[in-house]
């Protein structure tokens, strides 16, 4: 039998019923489109691609939400409904018939109604805009510009709305405020450009960027990180117990955001350090601030310095190796490559299982100026090099085989650049053996090439004494703790050096067995003289390492020297090793140095050489000590970096 057009209107009218009657007790819009995101236990967060007109709030509830108020509104009206029904039945004549013979009660309470009405929706309204003004106004200057400035590059559709997605507190820009933002799950937009966006268009500055991307649920959350404290003395006491309870291999570098310790722990994670700034970020006062922490815990310290004068308060310190001439810094450095390769013997003779302070004491080296270093270097090289000799200097294949042996050895170099370019180092590949890096005063190019895993760069500052310190992919921002030059040699000459040995001069490496230092390095390790065949004890790697004599008291300026009447004496034979007295050493010896600046420097330098031997009442000096004092003896630096 044929389906009747009524039989087909009923069938659609009970569908449509049940469908309204599913839609109604599973949340979903009653029209059945659906228009964002959401699900029955989430809320949305963002418009569904192809949705086109003005999309209600209703629309990102979620359904348990949308559920309960269709339920609720369902009950309330039918309990209403029938408590008036009874009311309704009782009062509907008597209601009519006194309406009918008096009306003007009815009209007045109706008027009373209709003014009492008015005035509270006037003054819920009058309430509803003041309670919500500084939310409208942050919706009007801050959240709907952001909006439009991200609709581009995150691909949103047109109807999405923006409390929706962007989570800003009205309190945004204080410090404790966390602003949260949500993003599309496809991830194929730009993290920096998103990034560059939030910052400028909410006017932030000083601001960490979290990503979470892994998941459902896609944000990003922005927090306004705490600055470190403005300065970081030394003198105060807090700082100062703070460096004393240092470890020995984790030097203070500085204070962090939130008060916190900023450190490297040059065993465990980072043997190198590299100082990148500008002129006048505090390169010096960094290296500063480490190496009199390495010395007051017994290291030794190597300051290679071309400029002469960056470290004046280290000059004649025990423990500390001064070299400012470049032929003095070519010959320490060869020294210190073969050092490292007696220590690799060593270590692999004692085994896993040794002290690791049995190889012998902490090595720390303090390179400044890399950039007019290295061209000094190369410059010096080709002049002394000799046929057959190879074509890099061998300093810089020392330095680079010491940042290639590792934390095993205890030694490290604490490298200092204005511009730590490849080049300038000796290849990508030796800038990578530096894990933590510290950069003040940083354009945006030299940020990239240091740190590229780190985006966005912060905004670099010219405050005194602040930097970043990038280690382990994240940079912490820091004001490095400031020593003065009394303060730090004042920490360097105590501690545990100063209270377990008696030495008075500065400790420095044998020179290799070799006429020739260049001729010792380009030695290979398996030429080398074999190491002794008993195992290597204390007293043996002690051995190694030769203090120079104890100097003598100076002797009085007005005290007369031997036989001062007697005419001047023959020229010594040209032999570094023999011992002259400082009247001799003017005049044959040392050109363009008086006797009385001599004598000046042997009462006041405390990095001027000790007497060798004694000749009657005149002190002897070594004269190849005397020279090297005179090269390196603090003076304005001189010449030109330029290869040119």
């Amino acid at each position: 039998m044929a389906q009747t057009k009524f039989d087909k209107q009923v069938e659609e009218t009970a569908e449509s019923i049940a469908f309204g009657i599913g839609r109604f007790l599973s949340g979903r819009p009653m029209d059945g489109v659906k228009r964002t995101d959401a699900t029955f236990w989430r809320s949305g967060t963002r418009v569904l691609p192809k949705v086109e007109g003005r999309v209600s709030r209703s629309s990102y509830r979620a359904g348990w939400k949308r559920l309960t108020f269709r339920i609720s509104a369902l009950a309330a009206a039918g309990a209403g409904g029938y408590q008036a029904g009874w009311v309704h039945q009782d009062a509907t004549v008597a209601t009519a018939q006194e309406i009918w013979a008096d009306p003007d009660p009815a009209l007045a309470a109706l008027e009373q109604t209709g003014i009492a009405a008015a005035s509270t929706a006037a003054v819920g309204t009058a309430a509803y805009l003041m309670l919500t003004r500084k939310r409208r106004e942050l919706m009007r200057e801050w959240v709907i510009p952001l909006h439009e400035a991200l609709a581009l590059p995150l691909r949103l559709p047109e109807q999405t709305d923006p409390r929706r997605y962007l989570h800003i507190p009205r309190n945004f820009s204080e410090d404790d405020a966390v602003i949260r933002v949500d993003v599309p799950g496809r991830l194929d937009f730009s993290k920096d450009l998103v990034a560059d966006i939030i910052a400028t268009k909410l006017a932030l500055e000083g601001v960490t960027f979290s990503w979470h991307l892994a998941g459902r649920e896609t944000y990003v959350t922005v927090k306004k990180t705490r600055k470190p404290p403005a300065k970081a003395a030394f003198k105060d006491p807090k700082v100062r117990e703070m460096v004393a309870a240092a470890k020995e291999s984790a030097p203070i570098i500085g204070i962090g955001s939130a008060g916190r310790i900023v450190t490297v722990d040059l065993d465990a994670e980072s043997p190198h350090i590299l100082v990148n700034a500008s002129t006048g970020g505090g390169k010096s006062v960094t290296l500063r601030c480490i190496a009199c922490q390495m010395l007051h815990h017994g290291s030794l310290v190597f300051v290679l310095d071309t400029k002469r004068i960056s470290h004046p308060w280290a000059n004649g310190i025990d423990g500390v190796t001064y070299c400012r001439d470049i032929a003095d810094i070519h010959d320490q450095l060869i020294a210190l490559g073969m050092e490292g390769r007696r220590r690799t013997r060593v270590a692999d003779e004692l085994g896993i299982d040794a002290d690791p302070k049995a190889i012998g004491p902490r090595l720390l080296i303090l390179l400044e100026e890399v950039n007019a270093t290295m061209k000094q270097l190369a410059r010096y090289w080709e002049r002394i090099r000799e046929s057959g000799d190879p074509k890099v200097s061998p300093a810089v294949d020392a330095l680079n085989e010491i940042l290639y042996m590792g934390r095993q050895l205890r030694m490290h170099v604490l490298l200092v650049a204005q511009s730590a370019t490849a080049r300038a180092l000796g290849g990508p590949e030796v800038r990578e053996q530096f894990s933590t890096r510290i950069l003040a005063r940083y354009s945006v190019n030299a940020w990239r090439m240091l740190a590229p895993e780190v985006h966005p760069a912060p905004k670099s500052t010219k405050h005194p004494g602040r930097a970043q310190v990038v280690s382990g992919g994240s940079a912490r921002e820091t004001q490095v703790l400031f020593f003065t030059e009394a303060e730090a040699r004042q920490w360097a000459t105590t501690g545990k050096k100063a209270a377990a040995t008696d030495q008075t001069g500065p400790v420095q490496l044998h020179k290799p067995p070799s006429d020739s230092l260049a001729d010792a390095w380009s030695t290979t390790a398996p030429d080398l003289t074999p190491a002794p065949e008993q195992p290597a004890s204390g007293e043996l790697l002690a051995e190694t390492w030769n203090p120079t004599p104890t100097p003598a008291p100076a002797a009085d300026p007005g005290e007369p020297e031997a036989d001062t009447t007697a005419p001047p004496a023959a020229p010594a034979p040209a032999d570094d090793d023999q011992a002259v007295g400082l009247r001799q050493a003017a005049e044959h010896h040392l050109p363009g140095i008086t006797l009385a600046a001599l004598r000046f420097a042997r009462a006041n330098d405390p990095a001027f050489p000790g007497s060798a031997d004694k000749r009657g009442a005149e002190l002897l000096y070594r004269v190849g000590a005397l020279k090297k004092w005179a090269r390196n003896r603090p003076r304005a630096a001189t010449g030109t970096t330029d290869l040119d």
